[in-house]
């Protein structure tokens, strides 16, 4: 006990002796300034002096910008901004989504992965298949009076008046048929040779609803015009327009190409469809 008694005496008073740190004049030994200290007021001072330079530097991380150059903390600004940016994009995702799935139900169809046999409209039923043998061999005077008057009958303005709302389709390329539409063969489209990089126009104004490749028939184009026609060109060189794009009619949207395996050098395949039928170009319009 005398022993633990002293050693905590001669501990304590090591803690409360007291020292003087006096500041000489190097060259006159003039004494210039002179401090008492303990080691017991030497702890005491750095422990108040450690408190308080952490109490400050957290004031200033909490309520001042300076916390915005720490790593992992960002103002409120640009929070704000994130949260905006993250709602926009979640809408542009949904619509892509809508029309990435509208253009996938079309895609088989008009890019020709699923042959023409198997086509009834646009459901998927070789039993019921339907071929209007007069709308493929019809005339050019007679597909411009049917047209004339279904467009009567599906769009009524008013009483007793009848629509002036027509739809005119050109050419899209001016070149050499090689190949006309045959519904016997499968061929449903006419194939019209023309030097290569030749420009392939609209043939209407419309919006593109596909633009891209196919192994079988290369760069692939389509276009949606009124009246639910739809407008094919397949073996294209470049594609100059992309999906969602509104074109006028004569409007460049691919130049003349080879591409795809079933080509047999340049030229445009062209396919014109009429509420999900195959619609002979050469009725409605002039080639040469």
């Amino acid at each position: 006990m005398k022993k633990q008694n002293k050693k905590k005496g001669k501990l304590k008073q090591k803690l409360t002796d007291k020292y003087r740190l006096v500041v000489l004049n190097e060259d006159t030994f003039e004494e210039r300034f002179s401090l008492k200290l303990s080691v017991l007021n030497i702890f005491v001072l750095g422990g108040v002096l450690s408190f308080l330079l952490i109490l400050i530097t957290t004031f200033f991380i909490t309520f001042t910008p300076i916390k915005e150059f720490i790593p992992g903390y960002s103002s409120t600004d640009l929070k704000i901004k994130a949260t905006k940016l993250a709602l926009k994009t979640d809408s542009l995702k949904k619509k892509l989504d809508i029309l990435h799935n509208y253009t996938m139900a079309l895609q088989p169809i008009l890019t020709g992965e699923i042959k023409a046999k198997f086509i009834d409209s646009i459901q998927l039923e070789s039993e019921r298949i339907v071929i209007k043998d007069s709308l493929l061999n019809a005339s050019r005077e007679d597909s411009i009076f049917r047209e004339k008057i279904e467009s009567k009958d599906r769009f009524p303005i008013q009483n007793n008046a009848s629509s002036n709302v027509k739809i005119v389709f050109f050419a899209p390329l001016n070149g050499i048929i090689s190949q006309d539409f045959d519904s016997k063969t499968k061929h449903l489209a006419v194939d019209i040779v023309a030097k290569k990089n030749a420009p392939v126009k609209a043939t209407a104004d419309g919006t593109v609803i596909f633009s891209g490749w196919t192994t079988e028939t290369g760069n692939v184009i389509i276009l949606k015009h009124a009246y639910n026609y739809i407008s094919v060109y397949k073996h294209n060189g470049n594609l100059l327009k992309q999906q969602g794009d509104f074109v006028k009619s004569g409007e460049v949207i691919a130049s003349v190409g080879s591409t795809g395996e079933l080509t047999t050098g340049p030229h445009l395949h062209f396919e014109l469809w009429s509420d999900g039928y195959a619609v002979n170009p050469i009725n409605l319009i002039d080639f040469k």
